[in-house]
Formats: structure tokens, sequence, C-alpha cells
């Protein structure tokens, strides 16, 4: 076998172009975004408005507490007097300790009111999720969608809760002591000046880089999370296939490339908080030397206590410089998870209900496609004019090779989608006028791949009905002739049920599904796939029930196994995105054409 014809492994890199979602252009901190995560503290002013009040008290206590200290020594210890320096002692350690004790509540504060932001934040992220439409979920991979409410959300909880209010704390004695050195020196005071520019050349120099490695970092995480949260559901395949080594290359790769980045951004905080500190140490040594020769030689000389106090009073001001890099890089990692938040919650729809839809009063169930073309992407067309009626109380069977479009119909009468092109109606009024969960009450469902949540049966039975009782749920078990089924579990209704149904045979979830369907009641009745996770004795058994729950409902049922539908009042027979045959069973056989030819086939295979 030549290289060229040796079969290529997928690589994990693959994935990065694909989920890169968001630009990397350099946008370090945009007041935009604050503003908006700050909007978030409205609802909490009280709060807000008592760590505001603590972040100034905390700010002005740290210098005056190098100033007191200083005082000290140039008073009450210059002078040698035993008593006062005592009471100084003493009152220096009082002013001490409700400096602390600032610091416990404004920490306390900090922490709560970040946690009901985040939490508040969470809450919209999930609401908006829940109101997207379909499409969004078939473009956008699972673990994309779980990164914005963890390590996205946990970027935006930490900036809440530290980098604001901490900064305003850094900053404030920052501006404090610079205030208190000017009146004390303003020579030394204008050497300190001197440092600025340097300080704000570097930080201009190192942010544009810091800003895009925190973001490349941040998106190269959600690949991670979506390829941990891939392998988990589609762990059955990789076992069946022994495809565990090759899986744990690929993530092996993906794993690699989010250490690089990680590396690449610790290489640039490596450089840039050295060197904020460095100057930092500059200073103090410039200090040195200006400040003894001023207490030495001046002619205006300043005194040792003072020297010593303004020594105390630049540790307030270049102690935060380094704490303040540190924050920068936090800010930067919080305005990157903001900024992938926001970003989704901007997302809008594909399609929306129109402000003018309305809620069905009631549904008798006639469904009518006029002139229908859909399309999941423009290139490729799904549906091509699809006309049809179904009467209500009509049973619809939808027939054809895999990828004619059955599933599509179905989810357009569900409104799951919205037609690029023709009509839908139901009782004679435009699908568009109709608010999505107002029609979809009115509808059951039950999908080829069934899906249970976590709790136990009962739980997943009343999905279709909140509201019913465990008698009306016994009742509708019973009219389909499988509560003995529900009653032989280990503890009956009761029976606990794992994630996605684990615990539960393929046949047992789906008499959940069609039990909770028939709770329902409802007027339209959609069965895709529904009989094909059952065995050939358990779908015998259903026939019978379904016959009930189809009765008097407009019902849809698309199958493979044609043997469920020959009893529907019409079957649309699908090829390609048209209907291509239309009749009842019996008139479709006679005719000869693709539908006679699916059934012999079925009919040959399960004689086999």
């Amino acid at each position: 076998m030549t290289p060229s014809s040796a079969p290529r492994r997928p690589s994990a890199l693959t994935f990065i172009s694909r989920e890169r979602d968001y630009p990397t252009e350099n946008r370090p901190l945009q007041m935009g975004l604050f503003l908006r995560l700050f909007g978030y503290t409205r609802p909490y002013r009280a709060q807000r408005t008592r760590l505001f009040v603590l972040v100034v008290l905390r700010a002005a206590q740290l210098p005056l507490l190098s100033w007191g200290l200083g005082a000290v020594a140039n008073g009450p210890v210059a002078s040698g007097r035993g008593i006062v320096i005592l009471a100084a002692s003493l009152g220096y350690l009082a002013f001490a300790a409700l400096t602390e004790l600032t610091l416990v509540y404004r920490q306390r504060i900090a922490q709560n009111l970040g946690e009901t932001v985040v939490h508040d934040l969470r809450r919209d992220l999930f609401r908006h999720l829940m109101e997207m439409p379909m499409g969004y979920f078939s473009r956008m991979r699972l673990g994309s969608i779980i990164s914005r409410f963890t390590s996205d959300a946990e970027a935006v909880r930490v900036g809440a809760q530290n980098v604001v209010f901490v900064a305003m704390v850094q900053l404030g004695q920052m501006l404090i002591a610079a205030c208190l050195m000017a009146w004390y020196d303003w020579r030394l005071f204008l050497v300190m000046l001197c440092m600025v520019p340097v300080l704000w050349g570097i930080n201009r120099r190192f942010r544009g880089r810091l800003s895009r490695a925190y973001r490349e970092s941040q998106e190269s995480f959600s690949r991670v999370t979506a390829t941990v949260a891939e392998s988990v559901r589609g762990v059955r395949v990789t076992q069946g296939f022994s495809r565990q080594d090759m899986n744990a290359d690929l993530f092996r790769e993906l794993v690699l490339d989010h250490s690089e980045y990680n590396v690449r951004t610790t290489r640039v905080e490596g450089v840039f908080l050295p060197l904020m500190d460095f100057n930092s140490q500059v200073f103090l040594a410039v200090l040195i030397v200006l400040g003894g020769w001023l207490a030495l030689h001046a002619a205006a000389p300043m005194t040792i206590g003072s020297l010593i106090l303004f020594f105390f009073l630049s540790n307030n001001f270049f102690g935060p410089v380094s704490s303040l890099a540190n924050l920068y890089n936090h800010a930067l990692t919080a305005m990157v998870g903001a900024e992938r938040v926001f970003r989704f919650l901007d997302t809008r729809p594909d399609w929306q209900d129109a402000p003018t839809a309305r809620d069905l009063p009631s549904l008798r169930g006639r469904v009518e496609f006029r002139g229908v073309h859909f399309a999941y992407k423009p290139e490729r067309p799904v549906l091509r004019d699809i006309n049809f009626v179904a009467e209500a109380g009509q049973t619809v069977a939808l027939v054809g090779p895999t990828g004619s479009g059955k599933t599509t119909i179905v989810n357009l009468i569900a409104k799951f989608y919205l037609p690029q092109a023709g009509e839908i109606l139901m009782d004679d009024t435009p699908i568009s006028a109709i608010r999505g969960e107002s029609l979809r009450r009115r509808m059951g469902i039950v999908l080829q791949q069934n899906f249970l949540f976590s709790g136990n049966v009962l739980d997943n039975l009343l999905i279709g009905r909140p509201s019913a009782s465990e008698d009306e749920v016994r009742e509708a078990a019973r009219r389909l002739d499988c509560l003995d089924v529900f009653e032989a579990l280990p503890n009956g209704l009761h029976t606990p049920v794992g994630e996605l149904g684990v615990g539960l045979s393929l046949g047992q979830r789906q008499l959940i599904c069609f039990t909770r369907a028939m709770l329902a009641d409802p007027r339209i009745l959609i069965l895709d796939e529904a009989t094909s996770s059952v065995d050939s004795l358990t779908e015998a058994r259903l026939q019978i029930a379904l016959d009930k729950l189809l009765a008097g409902r407009t019902s849809f049922v698309v199958a493979h196994r044609l043997s469920t539908i020959r009893n529907a009042h019409q079957v649309l027979v699908l090829d390609q995105g048209r209907i291509v045959e239309r009749g009842a069973h019996h008139q479709l056989m006679r005719l000869g054409g693709l539908y006679s030819r699916l059934y012999r086939q079925f009919m040959v295979a399960h004689a086999l």
C-alpha cells in the first residue's frame, strides 16, 4: 500500500478551525462587556452599596496604617517616651484589627454578590438555550455549549468576585498613598511619577498578547470539553468498534494543544509580572539613594523618620502594582469568558414565533401542506413542493428510503423548523400564526431515540401531563396494555431511572414513551420510527394498543417496518424530497411502484 493510498487517521486538530466560534482579535478590556456584566448587580443594590463603602474604607485604611506606623516612629519613638509609645502601639493595633475586620466583611459580601451574579447569568443562559430552535443544536457541539455554563461562567464569577473590587481597593490605596507622599516630600514624589510611563508602557506592550493568549486557551478548553462529552455519549460505539486507542490518541492531541496554549500564556505572564515587580524595586533603590542624600546633604533636609514613613507609603503604592498586574490577567480571563457568554446570549434564533402569533384555543387536528420547500442548508434542499392534507382523525404514514425527508416533515409539523417556502396550516390557520409552545402542548411525540430523564419511571411518565395523578398514569398504561410491564419492575412506577434510561431495556424505555404520549391525550400524534426499538413480540403486543392510541387523533407515522402502517388512511411515499406516490396500502400495492418494492423487500427480509 503506497503512502498516498494508506487510510488517513482523522486528527483532533481538525476540530480547531470548526470550534473557533469567537474571533481572537486584540480587544483586551471592553467597557461595554464590563458595564453589561455590572448590570447583573442592579437587583442587589443594597448589597452592592455596602460593598462599595467597605471597598473605599479598606482602600483608605491600608495607607493610613503605614502613615500611623511612620507617625509613631516620628513622634513617640523619636521622643523616647515609653508610656506614649505603648499608647500609640495599642492604638495602632486597634486600627489594624479594624482594618482586618473590614477585609473579612468585604470578602464575604463580594463572594455573595459574585455568586448571585453568576447564578442569574447561568439562569439566563439556560433560558436562552431552551429557546433556541433545533437548527442551533445540530450546528453546535455539546461540549461547546456546556463550556458556556462551566469554564466561561466560572471565569466571570472570579472576575465579579475579585477583580473589580480588589482592583478598586488597590487603586484607592495607591491614590491615597500618592497624596500622602506628595504632602510629605514633593521631590521624591516627582521621582515616583517618572515610573508611571514605564509601567504604562509595559502594560500596553503585553496586554494584547495576554488577551489573545487567554482567549485561545479558553477556546481550546471548550474543544476538550466538547470531545469529552462526545466520547461519553458515544462510548458504546467506541467500545463496540474497539476504537479506545484511536480515540485516546485523538484526545491526547487536543489535550496537548490545550497545554501548549496554557504554556504560551504562562510564558507571557512569566515576563510581564516580573517586569512590573522589577520596576517597583528599581524605584525603591532610587528612593534609597535620593532619600538618603536629601536626609544628609539637602538644603532642606528630610528627617530619617520622614524617610522611613515615605518608604512605608511607597510600599503601599508599589505593593499593589504586582497585584494589579495579576488582577489584570484575571480580568482578561473574565472578559474572555464574558465575551463568549454574552455572544451566546446575543445569538438570535434562526427564527422565532411572530409577534402576532397566538395560542390555540382548541385543535381539531386538520393538517395541510401547501407547496412546502425546506433545506437545512440552502444548497441542499430536503423537501421540494410537498402538498397533502391530513383530515382530523386520519393516520398518515410516511414511507421512503433513508434521507427522503420523512423526519423533516414531522419536524415541520411540530414547528421545530419553519419552511423556506410554502405554507403549513393547522385547522386552516397558518402555523406561522400559532405559538410553537401552544401547538406542541396539543401534540404527542414518540421518537426512535427515546429519551428519559434521571428520576424514576413515574417522573418520566408525568412529562406527558405533569398534573396527572398516579391513578391516571396507571389507567393510561392499562389502556396500552403495558401496566404489568411497569409493575414487574423492582419498585414498580417508582423504579429509579438512570441517565438516558440506564437500567431499563430498550423496549421498556419505548413503552414509557408510548404511555406518556397516551397520558398527554394529544390531538396530533407523531410516531417517528417509534417501534424500531422494540422486539417483534413487543411490537405485536403494542399493535392493538397503538390502534387505541391512534383512534380519533391525527397521526403521522414514520416507519421502516411497513407492517405497522398497513391500516393508515393514506400513505405518502417520499423519494429525494418529493412525494412520488400516495394512497392506501392496497392501492399502492396494486400500483407496483416504489412502495410495493419496499414492502416486498421488507417481507422477504423478515421471512429470512
